[in-house]
């Protein structure tokens, strides 16, 4: 079964040359026509723009698509075809996310802080920080979101050779007494394209309803 890696940026630019290609199935870029019309994993890393059309490729192929992008149309719209929705696909912070979801109703009533930082270029919704806070039982503007570059190297110790390419999210719980912090941090680019790897032999290994999956749930049955 093929890959199929839509979008024109950076991440999707990775995927097309990190992917594993061989006999599971070649990996190639999104193209509108010219593609065999064939059952295949499609992986969402554009803009959006595409998305139509990708939409109708997977419903007429019964293929499933991995939704890498935050603040997608098909985060709220049925789809005849299986959807995997993807705030985050490092896989250990998939399974501290899981962890987070499970548990995060233990903290209702302290004081809880969410920071999340990433490279000052990064305009999309923050997608992993977005989850955290709704396990946690924030909204998105209780989150404190950090992009200068001098901030992110001297409070938040980023190094500065990864200020162009990172993720960090903090968790502060406090009852006055008390504090617990809650830390991780995810540098350059490998982590994605390895947890993207996974996703899509998941993917692959068994066959999907037509509905939206939250890669979560790929943890919490043990697919991950």
């Amino acid at each position: 079964m093929q890959v199929i890696v839509v979008g024109s940026g950076k991440l999707a630019r990775e995927l097309l040359g990190a992917l594993p290609s061989g006999d599971a199935g070649q990996v190639v870029p999104w193209a509108a026509e010219g593609l065999p019309a064939e059952k295949s994993v499609v992986v969402h890393a554009g803009s959006g723009r595409e998305l139509q059309a990708v939409s109708a490729f997977c419903e007429s192929t019964c293929s499933p698509l991995v939704e890498l992008a935050t603040g997608s149309a098909l985060e709220h719209v049925a789809a005849d075809f299986p959807v995997v929705l993807c705030p985050n696909t490092n896989l250990l912070m998939l399974k501290f996310m899981a962890m987070l979801e499970r548990s995060g109703h233990l903290f209702r009533g302290y004081r809880i802080g969410l920071t999340e930082s990433h490279q000052a270029q990064k305009s999309s919704v923050p997608g992993t920080a977005v989850s955290m806070a709704q396990a946690l039982g924030l909204v998105p503007s209780d989150i404190r979101s950090v992009r200068d570059a001098e901030v992110q190297q001297r409070v938040l110790q980023i190094p500065p050779e990864h200020l162009g390419r990172h993720a960090y999210h903090q968790v502060l719980i406090e009852d006055g007494a008390c504090s617990v912090t809650l830390e991780t941090r995810v540098y350059g680019d490998a982590p994605y394209a390895e947890g993207v790897a996974h996703i899509v032999a998941a993917v692959r290994e068994r066959p999907l309803e037509n509905r939206r999956y939250a890669i979560i749930e790929f943890i919490d049955n043990g697919w991950l």
